[in-house]
C-alpha cells in the first residue's frame, strides 16, 4: 500500500535552514506529482509546494516562494523540501502527499524560534 514517511524536521533559529525528506513506497513514484503541506497549531492544513511527476514543474504558496525549494529523486523514491530563511511563522507539522491519494504521512515537526 501507499506509504509516505517524512523526516528531517527539528528546531532551528530564525534565518536558519532545514531539509525535509519524504520516502515513498507502494506505488510507481515517478508517475505521480507530489506535494508538501503544513499545519500550524490552531490552523488548517495548507499546501506549501507541489512538484510534477518528472520534477520539471513546481509551484509554491506565496508565503514560502523564494525561500523553499521542492525537488525529487525518482531513482530513490524521495521528495525533498529545502527550507531556507526560516521564520517563526513557518513553525508547523509538515506532511508529504501523493497526487490522487487522500492520506498524508505521519508528518515531521518544524519549530522556528530563538
Amino acid at each position: 500500500q501507499v506509504q509516505l514517511v517524512e523526516s528531517g524536521g527539528g528546531w532551528v533559529q530564525p534565518g536558519g535552514s532545514l531539509r525535509l525528506s519524504c520516502a515513498a513506497s507502494g506505488f510507481t513514484f515517478r508517475s505521480y506529482a507530489m506535494y508538501w503541506y503544513r499545519q500550524a497549531p490552531g490552523k488548517e492544513r495548507e499546501l506549501v509546494a507541489r512538484i510534477t511527476s518528472g520534477g520539471v514543474g513546481t509551484n509554491y504558496a506565496d508565503s514560502v516562494k523564494g525561500r523553499f525549494t521542492i525537488s525529487r529523486d525518482n531513482a530513490k523514491n524521495l521528495v525533498y523540501l529545502q527550507m531556507d530563511s526560516l521564520k517563526p511563522e513557518d513553525t508547523a507539522v509538515y506532511y508529504c502527499k501523493r497526487e490522487g491519494f487522500m492520506r498524508f504521512g505521519q508528518g515531521t515537526q518544524v519549530t522556528v524560534s530563538s
